[in-house]
């Protein structure tokens, strides 16, 4: 049943991400309160969230820019041309997920948000879980022995330091790669901690509204020309990883 879960979510599991960004937006009752940790209760979670969210996003770049898994899907089913085991597959099974999990665990610690964090999180770990099976239900049909001599020394979420320096010692990070199949999350992840941080924290500009908003304009223009020129190196071919 889980695997049948897990083919079906897999066909939109981009979609899920943007959805759980956007409901970082509506409106909940706080984790942390001013009444519980005093004025500067704004610290604990604009400090928590940022660590933990910037941990998932370097793993994803530490994962892409080391050995690039394409799994995408064909015809939007569970696919994958090769067995990637290499790089930071080489300390957990879903470097990629693990990433995202913590990105969207960070953030919603950020956006202070007890519908986020205690409701739609654990939603999105058991959706999570289901596509994993279903894509190691393929893999392991598909590879047989060698997925399971993989799944055997691996851990499926478990991201285990062990041997970490020679796995960076023995590859070479690729920036370009990691830029080029990073843009779009980098935007949304890169606009959602924008927001979050100035629409939910007065503190940060001292409660004025006018210094906010400009600031708001201006990370938010400075994104998307940043987004933008990406975009068209990419397009033109004047970028290539």
């Amino acid at each position: 049943m889980m695997i049948s879960i897990g083919n079906f979510f897999f066909k939109y599991r981009n979609y899920l991400f943007i959805f759980l960004y956007l409901a970082l937006f509506i409106p909940s009752p706080d984790i942390f309160t001013e009444s519980d940790l005093g004025p500067n209760y704004y610290i604990l979670p604009v400090t928590l969230g940022l660590i933990i969210t910037i941990s998932g996003q370097l793993i994803r770049g530490l994962t892409i820019g080391l050995a690039y898994i394409v799994r995408g899907g064909l015809n939007k089913k569970v696919y994958a041309d090769k067995l990637v085991t290499e790089g930071i597959f080489n300390h957990c099974r879903n470097p990629l997920y693990v990433g995202n999990i913590l990105m969207l665990f960070g953030v919603g610690i950020l956006s202070n948000s007890i519908l986020f964090v205690g409701i739609l999180m654990p939603i999105f770990l058991f959706i999570y879980q289901a596509i994993v099976l279903a894509e190691e239900n393929f893999l392991r049909n598909k590879f047989g022995a060698d997925f399971n001599n993989y799944c055997s020394r691996v851990n499926r979420w478990w991201l285990s330091l062990k041997g970490i320096g020679s796995t960076f010692a023995s590859m070479r990070f690729n920036a370009k790669r990691w830029i080029l199949k990073e843009y779009n999350t980098q935007f949304v992840w890169l606009v959602g901690i924008t927001l979050i941080l100035l629409l939910n924290y007065p503190e940060i500009t001292s409660g004025d509204t006018d210094f906010r908003n400009v600031l708001i304009a201006a990370f938010l223009v400075g994104l998307v020309l940043l987004y933008i020129f990406v975009r068209y190196m990419k397009k033109s071919g004047k970028m290539v990883d």
